[in-house]
C-alpha cells in the first residue's frame, strides 16, 4: 500500500524455525481455524477394519480445525463411545492435546495399547508415548520406547524421528543410507557439514533431495570446490542452481555436465543472462548443429533471433517456423513485427495470415486477434471487434484472453442493442470460465447476488469452511496424518515417499502443493497447484482436467488461512471479509514475513511509514506493532482499506486501485478517464500493474465467493450445466 509501482518485486524472508518444525517446535498456524496444537501433535492413521471406500470418512476430521478447548469434550466422547476407526483417531488426537498441555499421565492412559488398535501409525504412537514419558519424568522409559521404534519399525519413515532424537552417530549413518529424502536426515547431514564442510557425498545428498530447501545455494557453493565431481554430479548441481534462479552459476556447472540439448541450452542461456553474449551465441550455435531436432533447439533459435540485429534474425526465425511447430507461433509474431519495422508490410501480412491459419489455437493468435478487436472497438466498429474476438473463445478456449474476449462480446452486443446476445455472452463466460474475473463481472451484470463495485464492501456472505481433501497419492500413514492436521509428521512422511520431485506426476505435484500449504508455505503451495494447468502431454492434461473439476482443487488454489484474524478485523472495519482475503492473496500469497524491495511488509503489504501514520489514529503505540505479525498487519491493512473506501464513496474498484497505486494517481485517472462504464474504466487504467491488480483482486474475490459460499457455488454449477454457446454476429 502506498508503495512505489516500479520494481514491485517481492521476495521471501526465510524463517529460522525449520528445525523446530521438524521435531515439534511452535510455529504459526497457516490454515483456517488452525491452532498451534496441530503443529505439536505427532500423528495418526487408519485402522485395519476400515474398507477402502470409507476409510477417510470420519467425524474426527471435522474437529481437527478446532482449538484444544473447543474439541476436548467431543474427542473424549468419541474416544470413549465412538466406533472404530473414529475411536482410535479421537484417542490419538486427544492424547496429543494432553501432551501439548503437559498432561503426560492423561496422555499415557489414552495411548496405552493404541499402537495395536491403530497399526498404520503404530510407530508414531510409540513416539507419542515417549513424549508423554518425558513429561512425567520417565526419561528411561521414553528412551526405551524410541529404541523400540528403531528395532521394530526399521523400514518406516517414523524411525528417522526416533533416530534423530536418540542422537547416536551409528544410527545417524543408517538414516543417511536408508532415508536420504527424509527432512530429519537433512538436519543430521547439515549438522555434520557444520562440523566438517569437506564431505561431498553428504552435500550431493542435499543437492538431490533437498534442492528447494533454505541454504541449498550455500551448500552448492561449497560443493563446486570439490576436485573429483563426475559429469553427472555437475548436471545435478547445474539443475539445482537453475531451479533456484542462479543462472550464471548454473551455466558454469553445465559446462562440465554431459552435452545434452537441455544442458547446452541452459549453458548458453545462463551465459546470456550473465551478459556474456558472444559465448552464449557460440553455445547456441553448437546446440543447433549437434541437436538439430531437439525441442530445446527451437528455443535456442529464438534466443539467437533475439540477439541478432535487424534482418539477421529472419533466418533463425524461418528455421523455427519450418521445423519447430511448438515455437513457430512465437517466431511468426517476432518475424511479422520485424518485417513491419523494415518496412515490408506485404511479408508481415503474410506472416500474420500464417499465424491465424496454421496456428489458430495458439496464445499468439489469440493476442493478435485481441489487439485487432480492441483497435476496432476504439474506432467504433463494434461488429468488427465482435468478429475478431469470437475466435479467441472458440478456437483458443484455454487462452488467458478467452474469458475477456467473451465478456467484451457481451458489452459490444449491448452497445449494438442486441440485449439477448449480450445476455447469452455473459452466460457463456459464467459457464465456460467460472474461475475468471470476467465470470464475476458477467454474474453481476446478469443480476446475481454477487456484489458489484459499488456495494461489495458492505456485503457479508456466508462462508463454509473447507475440509481437507484426501491427497491423491502418498502412503496411508501420510494421508491419515495429513487429514488429522498432524502437519509436521505428515510432511516428514511425504518427503520420504516423494522421491520423484524433479518430474512429479500431476497427483504428486498436487499433493506436494497441499503439503506446502499445510506447512504455511502458501506462496510455494499455490504456485505448485496453479502450475498444474501448464502440463503439456495429453495424459497429463487429462489428469489435470479431471482434477480441476473438483472443488477441492480450487479451494487448494484459493486457500483460506488466517481466517480468525480476517473475520475479526473485517467485522471491526465493516469490510467484506472475502474482499480482504482476496487482496491479501494478491499482495502476499498469505506469507506473513514477505517483503517488497521498497519495504512493504507482511500479509497486506503495509509500508512502515503508512503504519506509523495509522497508529496514532487508532490509539496504538507504534513501538508495539510488528508488521510480520498477522494480527497487527491485518489490523492496519484493513484500516487502510476502509480509508480508501471512504475516500471513494465505498466504490471498491477505486479503493482497490488506490491501495495499489495511491490516491494521487486515482484522482488523476478520475479526471481523465470516462466514468460511465466501470469496465471501460478498468480497461483504461494507464498503469498496467494496477489494471492487472484490480482484475486479480476481484477475480480472487469471486473465486472465494464461488468456492466458499454454498448458494453462489450452486448457482455457478447450474450455469455450467447449461452449456450456452457464444452468440454469432
Amino acid at each position: 500500500m502506498l508503495k512505489k509501482l516500479k520494481n514491485k518485486q517481492i521476495y521471501l524472508i526465510a524463517g529460522a524455525g525449520l528445525c523446530a518444525f521438524l521435531v515439534g517446535g511452535m510455529v504459526s498456524a497457516p490454515q483456517a481455524g488452525k491452532t498451534l496444537s496441530k503443529w505439536l501433535n505427532l500423528s495418526q492413521s487408519q485402522p485395519e477394519k476400515v474398507s477402502e471406500a470409507n476409510k477417510y470418512q470420519s467425524v474426527v476430521f471435522n474437529w481437527v480445525s478446532k482449538s484444544l478447548p473447543e474439541r476436548a469434550a467431543k474427542l473424549a466422547e468419541i474416544a470413549e463411545k465412538g466406533a472404530s476407526p473414529d475411536r482410535e483417531r479421537a484417542r490419538y488426537l486427544l492424547a496429543s492435546d494432553y501432551i501439548e498441555t503437559d498432561q503426560g499421565k492423561k496422555a499415557l492412559s489414552i495411548l496405552e495399547g493404541l499402537e495395536k488398535d491403530y497399526p498404520v501409525l503404530a510407530p508414531y504412537i510409540l513416539l507419542k508415548q515417549a513424549q508423554a514419558q518425558d513429561i512425567v519424568g520417565e526419561k528411561g522409559k521414553a528412551s526405551d520406547l524410541r529404541q523400540k521404534v528403531v528395532k521394530d519399525y526399521a523400514e518406516d519413515a517414523a524411525v528417522v524421528k526416533a533416530i534423530y532424537l536418540i542422537g547416536q552417530p551409528k544410527l545417524h549413518d543408517q538414516a543417511i543410507a536408508k532415508f536420504p529424502s527424509h527432512p530429519l536426515t537433512w538436519e543430521i547431514i547439515r549438522k555434520r557439514l557444520r562440523e566438517n564442510p569437506n564431505q561431498p557425498k553428504l552435500q550431493l545428498i542435499l543437492a538431490q533431495y533437498a534442492a528447494d530447501e533454505p541454504g541449498i545455494i550455500g551448500i552448492l557453493d561449497q560443493l563446486v570446490k570439490q576436485p573429483q565431481l563426475t559429469s553427472a554430479n555437475w548436471e545435478l548441481i547445474g539443475s539445482v542452481y537453475w531451479d533456484n534462479n542462479q543462472f550464471p552459476k548454473a551455466a558454469a556447472a553445465y559446462t562440465k555436465a554431459p552435452k545434452t540439448a537441455k544442458n547446452l541450452y541452459r549453458t548458453a542461456r545462463g551465459l546470456q543472462l550473465d551478459k556474456k553474449r558472444d559465448q552464449a551465441v557460440a553455445i547456441y550455435k553448437q546446440q543447433v548443429q549437434q541437436f538439430p531436432t531437439a525441442e530445446e533447439t527451437g528455443t535456442a533459435l529464438l534466443r539467437l533471433a533475439e540477439i541478432a540485429p535487424g534482418k539477421a534474425a529472419i533466418p533463425y526465425l524461418d528455421q523455427i517456423i519450418n521445423k519447430f511447430p511448438k515455437q513457430a507461433p512465437t517466431a511468426l509474431v517476432q518475424k511479422a513485427k520485424l518485417l513491419e519495422t523494415l518496412p515490408d508490410n506485404q511479408s508481415a501480412i503474410a506472416a500474420w495470415k500464417l499465424l491465424l491459419g496454421k496456428y489458430s489455437n495458439s496464445e499468439e493468435a489469440a493476442e493478435y486477434r485481441w489487439t485487432t478487436a480492441l483497435s476496432k472497438a476504439k474506432a467504433g466498429d463494434y461488429v468488427g471487434a465482435w468478429q475478431w474476438a469470437k475466435p479467441i473463445a472458440t478456437e483458443s478456449p484455454n487462452s488467458i484472453l478467452a474469458p475477456r474476449a467473451s465478456f467484451w462480446i457481451g458489452k459490444w452486443a449491448t452497445i449494438l442493442g442486441k440485449q439477448e446476445d449480450a445476455r447469452t455472452a455473459y452466460q457463456y463466460v459464467l459457464s465456460q470460465f467460472p474461475q475468471s474475473y470476467y465470470a464475476w463481472r458477467s454474474a453481476s451484470i446478469l443480476g446475481l447476488d454477487v456484489g458489484d463495485f459499488n456495494n461489495l464492501r458492505l456485503m457479508n456472505p456466508e462462508i463454509s469452511p473447507p475440509q481437507r481433501p484426501v491427497p491423491p497419492t502418498g502412503s496411508d500413514a501420510f494421508k491419515e496424518l495429513y487429514l488429522l492436521g498432524q502437519d509436521r509428521d505428515a510432511w516428514l512422511e511425504w518427503e520420504t515417499d516423494f522421491k520423484n520431485n524433479n518430474q512429479p506426476s500431476v497427483a504428486e505435484q498436487f499433493t506436494e502443493g497441499l503439503m506446502q500449504l499445510a506447512k504455511g508455505e502458501n506462496l510455494i503451495g499455490i504456485a505448485k497447484i496453479s502450475k498444474l494447468e501448464d502440463r503439456e502431454t495429453p495424459e497429463e492434461q487429462a489428469e489435470y482436467t479431471a482434477l480441476s473439476k473438483q472443488i477441492t482443487y480450487w479451494q487448494a488454489r484459493y486457500p483460506f488461512p488466517y481466517f480468525s484474524e480476517i473475520e475479526k478485523w473485517s467485522t471491526t472495519r465493516k469490510i467484506n471479509p472475502l474482499l480482504v482475503t482476496a487482496l491479501m492473496r494478491q499482495e502476499s500469497m498469505f506469507q506473513p514475513k514477505i517483503k517488497s524491495i521498497v519495504g512493504a511488509t507482511g500479509l497486506m503489504q503495509v509500508m512502515p511509514s503508512t503504519a506509523a501514520w495509522i497508529a496514532p489514529q487508532i490509539n496504538v503505540d507504534m513501538k508495539t506493532i510488528d508488521l510480520e505479525n498477522p494480527n497487527d498487519n491485518i489490523m492496519l491493512g484493513t484500516w487502510y482499506l476502509d480509508h480508501t473506501h471512504q475516500q471513494y464513496g465505498n466504490n471498491s474498484m477505486l479503493a482497490i486501485a488506490s491501495y495499489n497505486a495511491g490516491p494521487g494517481n486515482v484522482a488523476k485517472w478520475l479526471r481523465t478517464i470516462p466514468k460511465q462504464d466501470p469496465d471501460e474504466f478498468v480497461e483504461e487504467i494507464p498503469f498496467g500493474e494496477t489494471k492487472n491488480y484490480v482484475r486479480q483482486v476481484f477475480g480472487n474475490y469471486w473465486n472465494y465467493l464461488r468456492l466458499y459460499n454454498p448458494s453462489i457455488s450452486a448457482l455457478v454449477a447450474k450455469y455450467s450445466a447449461e452449456q450456452p454457446k457464444l452468440p454469432t454476429q
